[in-house]
């Protein structure tokens, strides 16, 4: 059995820790076509995203995908992320995260 990736349970740690200090999550992820964004916010191959509480909704941070609603100029998108193409997570106030 293959052991599992710790990269799903340091994003979820990294999440908890923002949410914790009042700090607001955003996720750097590079885009490829497993990645559900909305394509014309994306930049260089990637996309920058603000998950915290008051910018989604149903968020799911998952061992294989992360998923959620989010509002991309006032229109709903359901997002889907794999997490192998989180380049990573980071607090916005502090730019400190992984």
């Amino acid at each position: 059995m293959d052991e599992p990736s710790t990269k799903p349970y340091l994003i979820r740690a990294i999440y908890e820790w923002c949410a914790d200090a009042g700090y607001t999550p955003y996720l750097a992820v590079q885009v490829d076509e497993y990645t559900q964004v909305p394509a014309g916010y994306v930049k260089d191959g990637q996309i920058v995203l603000n998950v915290g509480g008051d910018a989604v909704k149903n968020l799911q941070l998952g061992n294989e995908d992360i998923s959620c609603n989010g509002r991309f100029g006032g229109v709903a998108h359901q997002l889907m992320i794999p997490v192998a193409a989180v380049i990573g997570i980071f607090a916005k106030e502090t730019g400190q995260g992984l």
